[in-house]
């Protein structure tokens, strides 16, 4: 056994454990892998009087492990401080309280009610949220000069030129996808040319808005959680609000207004690839040419399909600007919860998007559109 921070000696009726050097956060694991060594099978004599330092990790390890020898046998601590026992007996209470907690916790119906109340507070804090927001855009609407075009045209490259490759090659396999599995069910009846209706219109009323905008959401929503969780944990917006300056002006808006403008322009090219992956899966498996598939394109997708799909787009962008944004100002001090609110932020936007794209087909079709 390493004896820098533990000596064994082994006598006929007892063991005496000789704790030594420092018990600090830097050493509790070599610590720890000394103490899983030490035998039961005997009464423990823990002497700490050789101990230079402990701090509370160091603590919390003696605690977890006098805690394991006393189930297993008879153990006597020797040589404490009055120092170590005022910190050993801060450091037990806080333990138990815990351990009390947790066990409280296995309470489904308290955890449900937990739960509930979590998610009304979570609802009144975008409530806020959504006040404090309309209220700077209707600032900006009256103050056009407020609107900050720098930072706008910023995020549109960063949020919607780089998002160029992934949303085309996304959205030109899932209209491959469709074409090939179509291809199939039309096959049988002989209406295979009834694929493009299928690829053009699928494609430029539903799937390319929701596609590009779920894609956006894991890419672009994340990210604004992120830059804003950040600049909260390193306090720049507590720094802002100081200096006099709203967050919601130089930071929340210019993320709206890009992606606003961005993501109609993305559902645009996500349209064409996903009708050009249609177009070349049908020319693999049912043979149509690609004459016959833009002919038969223009016959069946009207003007008024593609604006009802790029309607979309706006609202689309600003329930995702808006969740990021709001999941990046609740980020708390500490970079866990960063990951936390990201990860949030992602599955809000995205279920945001799935529940209006579904609303928006229940007015199209009440509509007759």
């Amino acid at each position: 056994m390493n004896e820098k921070y533990l000596f064994l000696e082994v006598y006929p009726d007892y063991i005496k454990l000789i704790s030594k050097e420092k018990w600090m956060l830097q050493s509790v694991q070599k610590i720890e892998n000394l103490l899983r060594q030490i035998p039961c099978d005997k009464k423990i004599v823990w002497d700490v009087s050789l101990i230079d330092e402990f701090d509370s990790a160091g603590m919390l390890l003696f605690i977890e492990y006098f805690s394991y020898f006393a189930a297993k046998t008879k153990v006597e601590i020797a040589g404490y401080t009055s120092v170590q026992k005022e910190m050993y007996d801060l450091l037990k209470a806080e333990h138990k309280s815990k351990e009390a907690i947790s066990v409280t916790r296995k309470n489904r119906i308290e955890n449900l009610g937990k739960k509930a109340v979590e998610c009304y507070d979570d609802f009144k804090e975008f409530v806020n949220f959504s006040g404090e927001l309309f209220a700077a855009l209707l600032y900006n609407l009256f103050h056009p000069r407020s609107i900050r075009f720098k930072e706008t045209v910023y995020h549109i490259y960063h949020s919607g030129f780089t998002a160029l490759v992934i949303v085309s090659l996304t959205a030109f396999l899932v209209g491959m996808v469709i074409a090939y599995q179509g291809s199939v069910q039309l096959a049988k009846f002989g209406a295979d040319i009834f694929i493009v209706d299928t690829v053009g219109l699928s494609i430029v009323r539903e799937l390319g808005p929701m596609i590009t905008a779920i894609v956006i959401a894991g890419r672009s929503g994340s990210s604004y959680t992120a830059e804003i969780g950040a600049m909260k944990i390193t306090e720049e917006i507590a720094a802002m609000r100081t200096m006099g300056f709203d967050p919601y002006h130089f930071l929340v808006l210019p993320r709206i207004y890009a992606l606003m403008i961005a993501l109609p322009l993305l559902i645009f090219f996500a349209d064409i690839m996903g009708i050009f992956g249609g177009m070349v899966a049908a020319k693999m498996q049912l043979g149509i040419s690609v004459d016959q598939f833009i002919s038969r394109t223009q016959e069946v997708v009207a003007v008024k399909h593609y604006i009802l799909g790029m309607i979309k787009g706006p609202v689309f962008a600003f329930l995702i600007a808006a969740v990021g944004s709001f999941r990046g100002l609740q980020v708390s001090e500490n970079t866990e919860s960063i990951g936390l609110h990201t990860t949030q932020s992602v599955v809000n936007s995205i279920f945001l998007v799935i529940a209006f794209d579904a609303l928006f087909s229940v007015i199209y079709t009440e509509l007759d559109l």
